[in-house]
């Protein structure tokens, strides 16, 4: 029988003890292991051995672990925790940046680059934690300005004077109706057929200070003279065109699903896209703190590696 060395139990008898008392089997633990099953039993009797005691009651018919058992799986469970704490925490660290990253972003903003953004930071920084806010273009662009906020992604036609700014991609809209509309389904519009139609819009669309591009792809195609609805939020603005409530422009992307169920009818009124670029806003680099300026180096990169992405 071996004696018991001088520095405890060996780590590798308590990490199959712990497999074994987890799974009530040696048979499952050497196999959650990836081991034989007579190597487990092997290591429990040296374990056994070198705490002079017995950890489990087996047979043919029973498992059972011992006081002395249960005891000291607790305490094995808590070791193994505590290891994993341990090495979450030295995988924080190697990712580099801790802190946080905040915000603010438009609505419903549909996006395979901003997803890939947001992935790679986090798999570079799993420290980081992210804090978004959803705003208009218009007061986006205002915090940036102000310093309320030091980042902020949104719809601009172009991008504000005295600001930096990155252009991600482009937000291709387009004008729909709803399924009880009477121009659903009609192949083509005219302008005349749709300008006086009951006008279906975004609440920030209204305010005529040119920073929301909706107000300005609204009056390039002499739309709104009569607002049926109003909010500032999307997902109500699709809900009112989709009950037959008027006409109005929403991001094709996020509306591809409603156009697909038979809920809403793309108009087209011009062979000219309608669309507005989505801009990343940020203050003087000088200003970010080391874990905003790790998202704008992110941005950046993804914007060389994947131009087809913008």
């Amino acid at each position: 029988m071996d004696a018991t060395p001088q520095s405890g139990p060996n780590w590798n008898l308590l990490r199959t003890f712990h497999a074994i008392a987890a799974e009530q089997s040696i048979t499952k633990a050497a196999r959650r292991l990836g081991v034989s099953q007579p190597s487990v039993s092997t290591a429990l009797q040296k374990l056994e051995a070198q705490l002079k005691c017995q950890l489990v009651f087996r047979d043919s018919r029973r498992f059972a672990l011992t006081q002395q058992g249960g005891q000291i799986y607790h305490e094995c469970r808590e070791m193994f925790r505590g290891a994993e704490r341990i090495a979450q925490a030295v995988r924080g660290a190697s990712g580099g940046e801790s802190g946080e990253v905040r915000y603010q972003i438009i609505s419903n903003l549909a996006s395979p680059m901003l997803d890939e953004i947001l992935r790679l930071y986090h798999q570079r920084h799993p420290s980081v934690t992210f804090q978004s806010e959803v705003k208009n273009s218009q007061t986006i662009v205002q915090s940036v300005r102000q310093g309320r906020t030091n980042i902020g992604i949104c719809l601009l036609v172009q991008p504000p004077a005295g600001l930096c700014a990155i252009r991600l991609f482009r937000e291709e809209f387009r004008l729909f109706c709803g399924a009880e509309h009477p121009l659903f389904g009609r192949a083509s519009v005219s302008v005349e057929d749709v300008e006086r139609e009951p006008f279906i819009s975004f609440a920030c669309a209204t305010e005529g200070a040119g920073l929301e591009p909706m107000s300005i792809l609204r009056a390039g195609m002499r739309l709104g003279s009569h607002i049926a609805g109003l909010s500032t939020n999307m997902e109500e603005v699709r809900r009112m065109i989709a009950a037959g409530l008027g006409i109005g422009i929403l991001p094709l992307m996020s509306a591809e699903g409603d156009i697909q169920a038979g809920a809403l009818w793309p108009l087209k009124i011009t062979d000219e896209p309608i669309g507005a670029d989505v801009y990343l806003l940020h203050a003087e680099v000088s200003a970010l703190a080391p874990p905003e300026a790790a998202f704008v180096n992110i941005v950046q990169e993804l914007i060389a590696l994947y131009p087809d992405m913008t």
